[in-house]
């Protein structure tokens, strides 16, 4: 049988598209639809842009996993390319005794992950580094970093289109029905609607991951995880960026917590909180800088009053509520939901962006070892 392209892939962020570059690789044409006007328009677009070196996530889990290899190919990819980043290394500061612990178990989590060059520092040591730090120890990660990830996104479509593939916009999945003969019947929604033939379907919208999944005919609901919301917000710095690395405290549970960054133009920006929300909400409340302005005090006491600005919010695909723990990347294959040639990612949050060109390959080895 015949069919349009060989693979389509949902959703244009910087997962998506890596899925649709690592299938490209592999010499198949590749569709990938995005329902917004641009590419990278959701999750991909509202993030810290850290390279995230591996220091936290469970040992031999899919997020330890993907993002030390996706980290290490990242760096590679963008420096081939010439995008925008900078290898700026991150402390995880303990500003307390108290907090000592959490950030040793911490180093042994990420040794065990492979993550490479870390160091434990003495508070003086971190305060040479960056002498406006209150820091009672701290771990150095060298390996973790910043990024353009819109450069990058761009860079990932424009390697899809130069392999014959398409990367097409205003172009909603509004679902699709498995073929007798294996492959897919895709409808295509927006001012061009049309269907097309797939022989494989990979499914990686961000937070629209659940409703894309029960509108493919025959997807089981009990496959499907339930959605959490879990909303972030930064605040800017009006002033001069008080430390060149990344400033990360022990993490919150569910997250890594509000931390420090000085963008690629050298701005200060402090965030993500975590709130849980019902609905997809990008508003930045200023109220909440007296908030931001105490957290921020335990690792930089110098933080002028007044000097934090809304800056911009952003939701993350959660599969966990409040109180619940934290669980891996979901990655569901033919064993997951008994649909040949089909590929379903779900709780594609942090690190997903640097875990993205793992992720990619990943999708595709599964995919081409099973058609």
């Amino acid at each position: 049988m015949s069919f349009d392209f060989d693979a389509t892939v949902v959703g244009a962020g910087a997962v998506g598209l890596a899925c649709g570059r690592a299938l490209s690789k592999r010499g198949l044409t590749v569709l990938v639809l995005e329902k917004e006007g641009h590419i990278g328009q959701g999750v991909s677009s509202r993030n810290s842009e850290v390279i995230h070196g591996g220091l936290y996530y469970p040992t031999g889990s899919l997020k330890a996993k993907f993002c030390v290899e996706g980290r290490r190919a990242l760096y590679a990819f963008l420096e081939s390319r010439k995008i925008d980043h900078w290898k700026c290394g991150k402390l995880v500061v303990a500003t307390e005794g108290a907090e000592v612990e959490r950030i040793e178990t911490i180093f042994e989590q990420a040794t065990a992950n492979g993550v490479e060059g870390l160091a434990h520092l003495t508070g003086a040591q971190a305060r040479a580094l960056e002498p406006e730090l209150n820091a009672h120890a701290a771990i150095l990660s060298p390996e973790s970093g910043l990024f353009d990830s819109h450069g990058y996104m761009l860079a990932l479509q424009g390697e899809i289109e130069d392999a014959g593939g398409s990367v097409v916009v205003s172009a909603p999945f509004e679902g699709a029905t498995p073929l007798s003969g294996g492959g897919f019947s895709i409808r295509v929604g927006g001012e061009g609607a049309m269907t097309v033939s797939s022989r494989l379907l990979i499914t990686a919208p961000g937070l629209s991951s659940q409703t894309v999944a029960a509108s493919i005919d025959g997807y089981p609901e009990v496959d499907i995880p339930e959605r959490h919301l879990g909303k972030g917000i930064y605040f800017r710095l009006v002033g001069k960026a008080p430390f060149d690395r990344l400033i990360y405290p022990p993490p919150i549970p569910g997250a890594l917590g509000t931390h420090y960054r000085k963008d690629l133009g050298g701005q200060a920006v402090f965030g993500p909180d975590l709130a849980y929300v019902e609905t997809e909400d990008y508003s930045v409340d200023p109220k909440k800088a007296d908030e931001f302005a105490r957290y921020i005090r335990r690792f930089w006491p110098g933080l002028p009053d007044g000097a934090l600005t809304p800056d911009y919010a952003g939701i993350r695909p959660k599969l966990h509520g409040p109180g619940e723990p934290q669980p891996d990347f979901q990655l569901h294959g033919r064993e997951h939901h008994g649909v040949d040639g089909l590929m379903a990612l779900f709780g594609i949050e942090s690190p997903g962006l640097t875990s993205s060109l793992a992720i990619g390959e990943a999708v595709a080895e599964r995919l081409s070892e099973t058609s």
